[in-house]
């Protein structure tokens, strides 16, 4: 496949200011545009698609689970194209491919006439289409594309996208809402088709993968000039990644916040109520996490740029345990407020580490390849969080078991964290 010109339609060098202020706006667009392929954005859907397919929530439920698998096991690929082909290209495609599953959801009850029934299948197919083009592919190109445009700001930049992300987010479920009550379930589904695929359209023409493309150096130099130059980490292959306990320590701690983390949410009303609370308390849990996640990844992000990961990683997972006490205590009063700001701290370092962890330790040549394997494995236990769960409930009566695992499997990770040797390598600026 042939790479675009970088001069077409226009020369970004001519820009009067840095191209990678460019990129941090596209980048952050590409999150919010994954929504229709995250789990607030699809949950809003929900009941209108049990009323016109005919499936139980349970079997709804089940085919998003097997969709979300599904769509783990291919992330690995898919950021190997993003090596080979760059976000220009790999952008528009998972804009496009996700506007055309999300229209396909849009007409699963006529397909189903059609076909004379196979809701379920088609369900997941349309599940497996939205998670893998949405949460998967086309965040983790949007997460790439902009690492290399920042060098020494590298962790302040993410930590600035990473905040309009999260109050996109936050939002999206009330403005779903409100698009199902002007246009119904299915104008809503076209709309946001129609949304993602300009974007789509947006990031081609204006997306470039890296700033030497186009003759700068990362944060804005001369690449001519030797004083500006970057050069960044040497870069490991997928292979030697996956030999480096580095990466498996790492890919854990993200991997398995993400499994509690979608548990808690798919699951937050009854596990309120298994302690005593009622559903107002349950859904206003996530304003005070929402504030202390916020101010965490603020605060990361700032220091960030100044320090190894290794200490980062340690606080999060420390914030992990006190998260899970004060779920294991919802019942306390100050249950409550462990788990807000346990887990609502954890989750602002989560997104810190996540975007800095790969090219930091491996570089950036393989970074789609090594980042797809770490995202897959987050997704494949963001999918499998809220089924144990409810096993732990099914089997013990109570999710109390599934927090104690939970808790000692997450101080495992730490004491693992803390003896691991961290010798992080820096880029180095010429001056």
């Amino acid at each position: 496949m042939p790479k675009l010109s970088v001069d077409w339609p226009f020369n970004p060098k001519k820009i009067p200011f840095f191209y990678g202020w460019v990129i941090w706006v596209l980048s952050t667009l590409g999150f919010l545009m994954s929504i229709p392929g995250q789990t607030m954005g699809m949950a809003v859907f929900t009941d209108p698609l049990i009323d016109v397919t005919g499936l139980s929530r349970t079997e709804l439920s089940m085919a998003y689970l097997l969709g979300t698998i599904g769509s783990s096991l291919f992330l690995t690929k898919a950021g190997q194209w993003y090596d080979r082909y760059g976000g220009r290209v790999m952008i528009p495609i998972a804009s496009l491919c996700l506007g055309v599953m999300v229209t396909f959801i849009s007409s699963v009850d006529y397909l189903t006439g059609l076909l004379g029934g196979g809701a379920f299948v088609l369900m997941l197919l349309g599940y497996f289409g939205v998670r893998f083009f949405g949460q998967g592919v086309l965040t983790s190109c949007s997460r790439n594309v902009l690492i290399s445009w920042f060098a020494k700001r590298r962790g302040l930049i993410s930590g600035l996208r990473s905040l309009f992300v999260s109050f996109g987010f936050s939002i999206a479920p009330l403005l779903l809402a409100s698009l199902i009550a002007l246009y119904d379930w299915r104008g809503a589904l076209w709309f946001l088709a129609i949304m993602v695929s300009i974007y789509g359209a947006i990031a081609l023409v204006f997306i470039r993968d890296n700033p030497a493309s186009i003759g700068v150096t990362a944060d804005g130099g001369d690449l001519a000039n030797t004083h500006d130059r970057v050069f960044e980490v040497t870069s490991k292959t997928l292979r030697e990644a996956k030999r480096d306990p580095i990466f498996w320590i790492y890919s854990a701690s993200l991997g398995f916040q993400g499994l509690i983390g979608t548990a808690l949410t798919f699951h937050v009303v009854s596990i309120f109520n298994e302690a005593g609370r009622n559903s107002e308390e349950a859904f206003g849990y996530f304003l005070p996490a929402a504030i202390f996640s916020v101010s965490a990844n603020l605060i990361a992000s700032w220091l960030v740029d100044r320090y190894s990961l290794k200490p980062f990683l340690l606080t999060k997972l420390t914030l992990m345990t006190i998260g899970c006490c004060g779920l294991l205590n919802l019942n306390e009063p100050w249950g409550f407020w462990l788990l807000a700001v346990g887990w609502g701290c954890s989750g602002g370092l989560w997104s810190v580490i996540s975007n800095l962890v790969h090219i930091r330790f491996f570089g950036p040549l393989n970074l789609g390849a090594i980042s797809g394997l770490s995202t897959s494995l987050t997704v494949f236990a963001s999918a499998i969080g809220p089924a144990a769960f409810s096993l732990s409930l099914d089997v013990f009566g109570s999710y109390s078991e599934a927090i104690k695992i939970s808790i000692g499997i997450v101080t495992c990770l730490l004491i693992t964290a803390v003896i691991t040797p961290q010798n992080e390598p820096s880029p180095r600026f010429e001056s």
